[in-house]
C-alpha cells in the first residue's frame, strides 16, 4: 500500500492569508488541485490540516482525502510531516507533496509511486538537472519520518542517503512551482488553463 500525505497545514504568511483555498480554476483551489493530481497514485491519502482550518478540510474530504487536524501544525512542516506518517506506519511507502504545488502532474506522481512499488528506497522526480515533487519513501524510512520536526522536511534524510535515491525523469520543472504570491497564483493559473 502506497500512502499519499499532503502538507496542507501551513499558515500561508508568505502569501498574506490562506492560498491553499484561493482559486485556481473553474472553483477548484490550490490545495483541491494539489489533492485531485496526487489521488490517482497512491492507495490512500491523508491530507494534514491546521486547526481552524475547517473550508480547507471539507473541501480536501471532498476531493478524496482523508483528513487529519494536527494540533501540532505550528511547529512546521516537518512535525506535519511526521505526523503525516505516524499515522500510517504499516504503508509499503509514502509520498510527500505540498499542498501548494497545484501544477503537480498526475503522471509524474504515478511514476514516483510506480518506482516504489517495484523497489526503489527513496523516488524523486527530477527534470531539467532539478529535483521536485512529490518524493517517495519506503518503509525502511518510517523511523526517519517520524522523527522529523521543525520546518526541515524531509530534505535532511535525503542529504544522508544519496544512494537510495531513485531519479524519475519527467519532462517540466515548472510543475514544481508552489504558491507564495499573487504573482505565482496568477502564473499558476495560467498554466492551469494551458494544460
Amino acid at each position: 500500500m502506497i500512502v499519499g500525505v499532503l502538507l496542507a497545514a501551513g499558515a500561508g504568511t508568505r502569501f498574506g492569508g490562506d492560498k491553499l483555498l484561493a482559486e485556481l480554476a473553474a472553483g477548484q483551489s490550490v490545495a483541491e488541485a494539489a489533492c485531485a493530481s496526487l489521488r490517482p497514485a497512491v492507495d490512500r491519502l491523508i491530507a494534514v490540516v491546521r486547526p481552524g482550518a475547517t473550508v480547507l478540510a471539507t473541501r480536501l474530504a471532498a476531493a478524496g482525502a482523508e483528513v487529519c487536524v494536527f494540533s501540532g501544525a505550528e511547529a512546521g512542516m516537518g512535525a506535519s510531516l511526521a505526523h503525516g506518517i505516524a499515522l500510517t506506519p504499516q504503508a509499503h511507502g509514502w509520498l510527500i507533496a505540498l499542498a501548494d504545488m497545484p501544477l503537480v502532474a498526475s503522471e509524474d506522481a504515478m511514476r514516483v509511486a510506480a518506482a516504489l512499488g517495484a523497489g526503489a528506497a527513496i523516488a524523486v522526480p527530477v527534470a531539467l538537472g532539478r529535483r521536485g515533487h512529490p518524493v517517495g519513501f519506503a518503509r525502511r524510512f518510517a523511523g526517519e519520518l517520524m522523527a522529523l520536526s521543525g520546518d526541515v522536511g524531509a530534505r535532511a534524510i535525503l542529504a544522508r542517503h544519496p544512494g537510495d535515491i531513485v531519479e524519475i525523469p519527467v519532462s517540466d520543472p515548472r510543475t514544481w512551482q508552489d504558491i507564495d504570491s499573487g504573482e505565482d497564483l496568477e502564473a499558476a493559473r495560467q498554466q492551469f488553463k494551458g494544460r
